[in-house]
């Protein structure tokens, strides 16, 4: 299993050409740039966050709550209807800061497994999928970007412990016994599985509904009926079931009516004149 900092400088490097990459080839700008390539370098250490108590899970926890706040503030501004003044968000920043480090910290610390659903790519999609929910813009491309990033610096933890699980001995290859237990689908508790994957469901549905790939399933619309009036106008007003169709315009002259005489073709005294 490599180490806290072979994980730190691999990932690290990594962030560095992913940052000047999709500045210089793909035109994003270069503070998006530093961006992605600080989400790359933290992506590089997330699975570690099941790790045994130390001070790299520490370091890990503490980088995570200053970083998260950043991210997710303005996203919980707007679910909440919080207003956005400096007292608000600052105090939103020391609740999400100390939820995080302490709160979140201790939980993963009682109900994960070192190498468990941490260390396995349906993590690594929720990871991404948090990323590209929590950042701040509405820019799909952006997004996408960031995303990207911390998939890719989270592949590159897993794929480092794997490579360190095969064991070299002159010509001979032995693999250990942690050798598949980070590129893996899934673990061996069935509710970390369950857990893991109704999570992954959920935000894959959030990510590509906010993405315009799928959208809400919309309300029955009401069945239309056409009127049966000829001429051009009768196929401009269609008629709900249960209403009444307009009556047709008439189009035909108008002719004076003289006082005291009935016009030809009314009828008086329910007769017809004519």
């Amino acid at each position: 299993m490599a180490a806290y900092r072979e994980h730190i400088a691999v990932s690290g490097m990594l962030g560095l050409g992913t940052g000047v990459v999709s500045t210089i080839v793909f035109g994003f700008t270069p503070v998006q740039g530093i961006l992605v390539g600080w989400l790359t370098a933290i992506g590089g250490i997330l699975p570690d966050l099941d790790s045994e108590s130390g001070r790299p899970v520490r370091e890990m926890f503490g980088l995570t709550a200053a970083v998260a706040p950043l991210i997710f503030i303005e996203r919980i501004l707007q679910w909440a209807h919080l207003p956005g003044d400096k007292e608000t968000v600052m105090a939103l920043f020391l609740a999400m800061y100390l939820g995080i480090k302490y709160g979140l910290a201790s939980l993963v610390s009682m109900f994960s497994v070192h190498r468990g659903m941490f260390h396995s790519i349906p993590a690594l999609l929720i990871a991404a999928e948090i990323a590209y929910l929590g950042y701040p813009r509405h820019e799909v491309r952006t997004k996408a970007l960031m995303a990207a990033g911390v998939a890719i610096g989270f592949f590159s933890h897993l794929l480092l412990d794997e490579i360190y699980s095969v064991e070299w001995s002159g010509v001979r290859i032995k693999l250990k016994k942690s050798a598949g237990s980070a590129i893996k689908f899934f673990g061996e508790g069935l509710a970390g599985n369950a857990a893991a994957y109704a999570l992954l469901l959920g935000l894959s549905f959030l990510t590509l509904h906010d993405a315009g790939i799928i959208g809400m399933p919309d309300a029955p619309a009401r069945p239309m009926l056409r009127t049966t009036t000829a001429g051009p106008a009768a196929d401009e007003h269609p008629v709900a079931i249960g209403e009444s169709a307009p009556l047709p315009a008439f189009d035909g002259p108008v002719l004076p009516v003289e006082s005291g005489a009935p016009q030809a073709g009314r009828l008086t005294g329910g007769a017809s004149l004519r």
